[in-house]
């Protein structure tokens, strides 16, 4: 464990939303250099209200957010698919920033923006409306009870993501972990501001088209649990 943060990690702080571990393996030489260098030059300034418009080199057809990237392996892929969009991803943990970073730099993403902390910090500073998508993939179960109110999922949650998706826009969520799913379904449906898009059971057992396998979904298929993919529809109904 690295005793210290990497480069352009020494404001990082841990608070219930986003939870995740802050230190990981030391870093790569290459991937401190770019926690130093790249990073900076797109990282989301949350201190002040953000203007989408004005986070990308050119204008953007859509924005699109995902909560906890983890490796990257999954935003990576929607922004090469997609680069048209523009993505806000946020994560806590270095080890993840660092691998992201990579991707960016490898693949020359100019429509990708980190956050490297609390992503409520991101929901917060974000306008009304500005989001077509949010993707929230295997978040922090937090399994034992008194964990439970760590989860990122919450009334405060689903209110803030109805806050920033437009009408048609979607809320994706998948999970491993069958309580989690549960609760999350518990918290979703009572409210006016989301529909649930399934019809039948195989369209929370399969995952949405263009779904990237993620470093954590390979680990629950070889310990024998099963994802649930659950998307949520914005209503035209005011926040």
């Amino acid at each position: 464990m690295i005793d210290t943060p990497a480069p352009g990690f020494e404001d990082f702080d841990i608070r219930p939303g986003l939870h995740g571990r802050r230190k990981g393996k030391k870093l790569r030489a290459h991937q401190s250099d770019l926690c130093e260098t790249l990073l900076p030059r797109i990282k989301v300034d949350v201190s002040q209200p953000i203007d989408p418009l004005a986070l990308f080199p050119k204008p953007m057809a859509d924005l699109w957010m995902e909560i906890g990237f983890g490796g990257g392996e999954h935003l990576a892929v929607d922004a090469r698919d997609n680069p048209q969009v523009g993505f806000i991803g946020c994560e806590p943990f270095i080890n993840g920033v660092a691998k992201m970073l990579t991707a960016i730099e490898t693949d020359g993403l100019d429509n990708v923006r980190l956050h490297a902390g609390d992503a409520f910090d991101a929901l917060h500073a974000l306008p009304d409306r500005c989001l077509g998508r949010l993707n929230l993939l295997y978040p922090d179960p937090w399994p034992k009870r008194r964990q439970r109110k760590r989860r990122f999922v919450s009334d405060h949650s689903v209110r803030e993501f109805a806050r920033l998706l437009r009408p048609g826009g979607v809320f994706r969520f998948a999970s491993d972990i069958d309580d989690y799913t549960g609760w999350t379904l518990a918290r979703v449906l009572p409210s006016p501001f989301f529909a649930w898009s399934a019809e039948r059971a195989q369209d929370w057992v399969a995952p949405w088209p263009g779904f990237t396998r993620t470093r954590y979904e390979e680990k629950a298929i070889r310990e024998g649990r099963t994802t649930s993919y659950l998307t949520f529809v914005r209503t035209d109904v005011p926040v």
